[in-house]
């Protein structure tokens, strides 16, 4: 008989595959010379790298349906002071993270041009939005919720914008809440937040269904039927996601509802492949290289940041070590795409050294 004692390791092991892949997908030596499955769709359309966020909010639901087990036994008042002390430190982290390395040509940078909205800011919403959720209400109450909020989104989407860069109801929102300077302007120089704020809204479906998932594997527990009946869960969610793709397309930027719905299918078969290969068999020494990331996720991944930012800081020869390394280094010897892909395992090596290291000492830095 199968036994839950395991849990964290099909866990563990997908975080681990997302921050790796994560970082390979944030520091090629040469973005114009990626290979096209290492980039973003440039607006409408899918690939995998546009897995890669949505997934890691997938596991952070998945985990708090582990740890949401003994916040039920705290009172409101802790439970709120315990999931909003996260949420901010979570929050000012990606902020900072953003305004480092805080001085620019001896001055401090001004706070009135640093983004504001990112990656880590986002995980720290959802969070929040999803523990209250799922702290105060029944669980078909959420599902309802979530729901309505796809269908919401999608209707605002249409009403208040259109389809484009430079027209969608997202930009309005951030425009007119914090303006273009505190925006990201990564699209060509156009100010377009893709973790704005009011996409976060259907991005709090993917958090809730980790947790979802993470709640139904407890119960059903870990065995075939348990394994088929995600899968049939991911085609129906996947199938969905295509048929909306037809009114509303696949969209990253825009968080678009029909994305919700392919990336929480495709998570859902992800998972339960991991669930039968590592909870229900015997799992390999494989797993241990992705548990590395999985045990101190946030860290590594502020860790690869901060190596990026420092390398993009760092001039040497007139030029940022990150490009002279990346050209005289890879590039030179394995040409533009592979060099690009070598450079980028480089860094994402680099930093499973450090989260190795801290393993093997038993550090592991939560929030």
């Amino acid at each position: 008989m199968n036994t839950l004692k395991n849990r964290y390791l099909s866990l563990d092991v997908f975080r681990g595959m997302d921050v790796a892949l994560m970082i390979i997908v944030n520091s090629p030596g040469n973005g114009d010379t990626s290979f096209g499955i290492l980039k973003h769709a440039v607006w409408n359309g899918f690939t995998l790298t546009d897995l890669v966020f949505p997934t890691f909010l997938f596991v952070v639901g998945n985990a708090m349906s582990f740890s949401m087990k003994k916040y039920q036994t705290l009172g409101n008042a802790a439970f709120l002071k315990k999931i909003f002390k996260r949420f901010a430190i979570i929050f000012l982290l990606g902020f900072l993270m953003y305004w480092f390395p805080f001085f620019e040509d001896g001055h401090l940078k001004p706070i009135s041009e640093t983004r504001i909205f990112g990656v880590l800011q986002r995980i720290a919403l959802c969070y929040l939005i999803a523990a209250v959720l799922i702290h105060y209400f029944k669980t078909r109450t959420v599902v309802i919720f979530s729901i309505a909020s796809l269908i919401i989104y999608n209707v605002i989407l249409v009403v208040f914008g259109d389809l484009t860069l430079t027209g969608n109801a997202v930009l309005k929102l951030d425009k007119l809440l914090i303006g273009p300077s505190h925006m990201y302007h990564g699209n060509g120089g156009v100010a377009f937040d893709p973790e704005g704020l009011l996409s976060t809204l259907p991005a709090v479906v993917n958090v809730i269904a980790g947790y979802l998932t993470g709640k139904f594997i407890q119960n059903k527990g870990q065995h075939f039927e348990t394994v088929a009946k995600l899968l049939m869960i991911a085609a129906l969610l996947i199938v969905a996601g295509f048929a909306w793709h037809q009114i509303m397309p696949f969209n990253k930027k825009l968080w678009s509802s029909s994305f919700v719905l392919l990336t929480c299918g495709i998570d859902l078969v992800i998972i339960a492949i991991l669930m039968y290969l590592l909870d229900m068999s015997k799992p390999g020494k494989w797993t241990y290289f992705f548990e590395v990331f999985g045990r101190n996720t946030l860290f590594i991944y502020l860790l690869s940041e901060l190596f990026i930012i420092s390398l993009a800081e760092i001039k040497t020869t007139g030029t940022m070590a990150y490009n002279w390394i990346a050209d005289n280094i890879f590039i030179s010897i394995a040409g533009n795409y592979f060099g690009s892909l070598l450079f980028a395992l480089w860094i994402m090596l680099t930093c499973w050294l450090v989260g190795y290291i801290m393993d093997k000492k038993g550090i592991y830095i939560k929030v």
